[in-house]
Order: structure tokens, then sequence, then C-alpha cells
């Protein structure tokens, strides 16, 4: 147990590290458990070969946000916890114009890299405090927040909202 909190500490403090040296490349630690999501394509920043992998706990060790909306595909309003999409795009240093997005049953969205903004989409790895499966459209979903601005209840953002996110392809 205290292994785990040691470890997960360390990749906290690297993940910072990184953040605080934006505009430099760098290298990643690697992921010490299943890797969830794998970032490729016009990167800077990688941990394995020519991409940039994550387990869950170096997701959570990057800066937390959360928000509650409604959506399309669930009751009433939920909670979901992950990381900024545009923190996710600051740490691997992506260079590109477009996000290829690509769940575990090859379902694939193009998402523009000027939609990840602060207030925008997040990588949700939590829903109601529970880690979801894939079963309940895990572990990754990008989600809007659809309750705070019509401009994320629009056909075009419900069809980036992929969930089961398993591999994001930056492209020039």
């Amino acid at each position: 147990m205290n292994v785990i909190k040691i470890t997960s500490t360390i990749a906290a403090c690297l993940l910072t590290a990184i953040f605080a040296s934006a505009g430099q490349t760098a290298d990643l630690p690697s992921p010490e458990g299943d890797v969830i999501l794998t970032v490729s394509g016009e990167v800077g920043a990688t941990n394995h070969d020519d991409a940039a992998v994550f387990d869950l706990e170096m997701l959570k060790a990057m800066p937390e946000t959360s928000f509650k909306t409604s959506t399309i595909w669930t009751e009433g309003e939920n909670e979901f916890r992950g990381v900024r999409l545009s923190d996710l795009l600051e740490v691997v240093d992506a260079q590109g114009s477009e996000l290829h997005a690509i769940a575990l049953n090859d379902y694939a969205v193009d998402i523009p890299t000027a939609d990840a903004i602060p207030d925008g989409p997040i990588i949700a790895y939590q829903m109601n405090g529970k880690e979801m499966s894939v079963r309940d459209k895990g572990p990754l979903w990008i989600v809007f927040p659809y309750d705070q601005d019509a401009k994320f209840r629009t056909e075009l953002v419900y069809s980036q909202s992929i969930w089961q996110l398993d591999r994001i392809e930056v492209r020039k």
C-alpha cells in the first residue's frame, strides 16, 4: 500500500515538473499499471517509442477537474471527474491542429485542438465518484460540460463525446 502511494507521488512530481517546463520537450515517466490511453502523432513528450502512454495513476496525478452535467446517454445530472483535455495536450507537448480520438471498438472522431479549452472537455475517468468500466462507457470518456453552455449541446459535440477512449492521434 505504501509503495503505491510513493509511486503515485513520484509520478505526480514528475508530471508537475513537465507542466512547469511547458514548451520544453521532455520524456514522460513510464506507466506502472495497465496502459489505458496512448497519445501518438505530433507529440513532443513521449515514454514509449514515439508515443505517450498513460495508466490510470498517471492521469490521476495530473491536475484534476470535475463538473456536474446531464448527458443524452445517462439519466439525470452526473458528476464527471478527470483531466482537462487541454492539460493532457500540454503534458504531451501536442503540436497538431486535430485530434483523432479512437475507442476500444475502433469508433473514431476528429476534434480540433482549438476545442480543448480549459472550461471545455475533460477525459473523465470517474462518474459519480466511481471509475467507469468498459460496460459503463469507460475506462475513459471525453465529456463536455453540456449544461454549461448551448455550444456544448450540438450534434457535432455529441459525436465528439467518445467513450471507451483508448487512443488519441495528434495530427497536423
